[in-house]
């Protein structure tokens, strides 16, 4: 798996990956909004990368700041949050600038809400940086990059228990590069369905962050 992997990693991403060091799971940090929203969710994510693949990954997540060019060594951001989120110029720029280069940001919506704060203020930001999400068919290859997905992004509990807008969102949206996902964008709240600690999987009949490792296979090999 690993050797795939690094086969198939395009050269604009960090050399670190073209040479086998580990990937690193890394945590967009704005200036505006509550970007550690989240905690648990790079502990849970490292840990399901471990348990089911071959890839060499960091056992411990990092933060880096939207407004430094050191996003630019991670192929993958996650970004997160319930409140409004307004980018500075500076962070405007250097998110473009990552995306160009060939860098993905999944953001998730904490508050599961389409007439929420954060869903309606981050979809903006994202638009005027990066272009217009569109919906993302459940056929595409990230639903097989890794598990198989057959009916496209896993449900989450908040959804099916009425948490938030109270709906089942059918789809994932996707700012596209040609046909390579530059933003992944979910209205499902995976950030309240994977902040546990790792060892609580044990409860679970089917592990809910397997599909983190689709997102994390995908970004490091479309």
């Amino acid at each position: 798996m690993k050797d795939a992997v690094r086969a198939a990693l395009p050269t604009a991403l960090p050399t670190a990956l073209l040479n086998g060091d580990a990937f690193v799971f890394a945590t967009a940090q704005y200036d505006s909004g509550d970007w550690d929203s989240a905690p648990m969710v790079p502990a849970n994510v490292i840990d399901a990368i471990a348990r089911y693949t071959a890839l060499p990954v960091a056992p411990q997540g990092v933060v880096v700041a939207l407004a430094s060019e050191a996003i630019f060594q991670y192929p993958l951001l996650f970004l997160t949050g319930h409140l409004p989120v307004r980018f500075t110029t500076r962070e405007a720029d250097v998110l473009r600038r990552y995306l160009q280069r060939g860098g993905m940001l999944f953001v998730d919506d904490h508050n599961h809400d389409v007439d929420g704060v954060f869903h309606k203020t981050v979809r903006e930001e994202i638009a005027r940086i990066a272009g217009a999400l569109v919906p993302l068919p459940n056929t595409h290859p990230l639903y097989r990059a890794f598990f198989a997905f057959e009916n496209g992004p896993p449900t989450t509990s908040h959804e099916m228990n009425g948490w938030g807008d109270n709906l089942v969102h059918e789809h994932l949206d996707a700012v596209m590069t040609g046909t390579r996902i530059a933003v992944l964008y979910s209205s499902k709240d995976y950030s309240s369905e994977w902040s546990y600690h790792p060892d609580n999987k044990r409860f679970l009949s089917v592990d809910n962050t397997r599909f983190a490792v689709n997102i994390v296979v995908y970004a490091l090999t479309r």
